[in-house]
């Protein structure tokens, strides 16, 4: 199946395969690019993304709406991690949240199938976690800083902060208005609480339309920040570390492509369940890794990380130097801040759906805790580091994308000699544990388009496989244009669908909160 797209590559003479395949994505999808990101000029000098403003005013309204849960309801979210009310989801006079979840195929709650009773919040929240905290926060954070500058980390972590509610939201309503199949198999996400939800409201047909457009998007966003951006982030590291130019692997992205095709192939394809239980094991040990060296680089400076804050905050506000101003650095903190957390985008609400638990809200309120510790901490660490080590600088906003994750791999060397080789290896994991879990996120969305047979499923694993190739061989510049077309895109169906159903969400947190007072 894998050799459908290599006839399109051999033809390659003057040309490298590279190149060739850049040129033709690129052509493919710059119209889509270019519709998404459209900004609005309100100055001379001044112009936004206009997808910027469901992202932003969607998640202070949840943060005003809901009384500001990401802060106050940040320690009842961290005891439900805890596990100290799992109890009252053993209450016999509760209605179940749709029915009883074994578990199915979701890819999130792979590590807890099979499970006696119901899946603790915790296990839901460090399988998530696992398939969140990547590539965003190495190569996203680089990019972030490179374009606008230290400043550009302060709207990250405003954006993790908002982004909190609108998590909450979104997996809330996953919970609520999921589907289950005879044989247990879980189906949840924005494309079943637009449908259910909005026709329970008397907007069915709206509901509809949102639900299938969201589908196209999720597709596309699971070919795209799912899989093309993991794979070429993972190649270009993995290319630097063995020679850069000089490298066997050098014009051969492609290569690459197929072998991890193959490695995901075998995963999505066969024994899935098997192989992702290694690889739950495996992902979060490398986050691990990568935070303690993290923290490692933070000691040895210890002296600069004031110097490292100040920084940060004064280029938030005043960033002379930097491309775009004080707009060029607000957007990318909040583009890339939605990129590497997903709040709002809907993708969290399609894995956390398939968790077992009587009240929504109770795993609404877990997964606010995913912004936070993947946005506000991670991060945050990874921007100090950069600032630390010196790899932000004004001359920095003209590099190009296909170097931000060197930046990274940089800044650490320069304090680990060594390290590189290790984030090598943990970003090759961390794209291979994010592209199997967005496999799942896109085959949701094809499901619902194009029903759940089982030649369906096959049809869309083989193209998300094709396009692990051509991923790995399209230069950065097209694939991360792409990715966050198709990423922001979902935003906009999913957002009005959260807006629209946030009073039945209030209802749900009400209804939890009172079984916690009652216990």
């Amino acid at each position: 199946m894998l050799f459908l797209a290599i006839p399109m590559l051999t033809f390659a003479q003057e040309k490298g395969m590279d190149q060739i395949i850049d040129e033709k994505f690129g052509a493919a999808t710059g119209w889509f690019v270019e519709f998404i990101f459209y900004q609005i000029p309100f100055t001379d000098t001044i112009k936004i993304y206009w997808v910027l403003f469901p992202l932003i005013l969607g998640a202070t309204y949840f943060t005003f709406y809901f009384n500001f849960i990401n802060f106050k309801g940040f320690f009842t979210s961290v005891n439900i991690v805890r596990g100290k009310y799992d109890d009252i989801d053993h209450h016999e006079s509760m209605e179940m949240a749709g029915d009883s979840t074994p578990g199915g195929d979701a890819i999130e709650t792979i590590a807890i199938e099979g499970h006696e009773g119901e899946v603790t919040h915790f296990q839901a929240l460090t399988a998530a976690l696992s398939a969140t905290v990547g590539l965003g926060n190495i190569a996203g954070v680089a990019i972030a800083v490179s374009i606008g500058g230290a400043g550009a980390t302060f709207w990250m972590i405003v954006a993790g902060f908002l982004g909190m509610a609108s998590k909450f939201v979104e997996c809330t309503l996953g919970v609520k208005y999921r589907d289950i199949e005879s044989d247990g198999t879980v189906y949840g996400g924005p494309m079943y609480y637009l449908t259910k939800g909005l026709k329970a409201k008397g907007y069915a047909k709206l509901g509809k339309i949102l639900a299938a457009v969201f589908a196209v998007f999720v597709i596309g966003g699971s070919f795209g920040g799912g899989n093309m951006f993991q794979v070429n982030q993972a190649f270009q590291l993995v290319e630097h570390i063995t020679g850069g130019s000089e490298s066997f692997l050098h014009g051969k992205g492609w290569l690459f492509g197929v072998v991890i095709a193959v490695l995901v192939g075998i995963v999505i394809i066969g024994g899935i369940k098997k192989i992702a239980k290694v690889t739950d094991k495996i992902v979060p040990f490398m986050v691990v890794i990568y935070v303690a060296a993290s923290i490692f680089v933070l000691v040895s400076k210890y002296d600069m990380i004031g110097e490292a804050f100040m920084q940060i905050f004064n280029g938030a506000f005043s960033p002379e130097g930097v491309a775009g101003g004080f707009v060029g650095v607000l957007v990318q903190g909040f583009r890339r801040a939605a990129f590497s957390n997903e709040a709002g985008v809907g993708s969290a609400s399609i894995a956390h759906s398939a968790v077992k638990t009587k009240y929504p809200a109770s795993e609404g309120m877990v997964a606010l805790l995913e912004p936070f510790i993947d946005t506000v901490v991670v991060c945050t660490m990874t921007a100090l580091v950069l600032v630390i080590t010196g790899n932000v600088a004004a001359e920095n906003a003209s590099l190009d994308d296909a170097g931000a994750i060197l930046l990274t791999s940089g800044a650490f060397a320069s304090v680990i000699s060594w390290f590189p080789y290790v984030l090598t290896v943990a970003v090759v994991l961390f794209a291979f544990s994010t592209m199997i879990s967005w496999s799942y996120y896109g085959f949701q969305g094809w499901a619902y388009l194009f029903g759940r047979t089982k030649k369906m499923e096959y049809t869309y694993k083989v193209l998300f496989l094709v396009f692990v190739v051509i991923g790995s061989a399209a230069k950065l510049g097209s694939v991360i244009g792409f990715s966050d077309a198709m990423i922001f895109a979902m935003m906009v169906p999913n957002m009005i669908g959260l807006v629209m159903l946030a009073p039945k969400v209030k209802e749900e947190l009400n209804k939890y909160l009172s079984a916690i007072k009652g216990k």
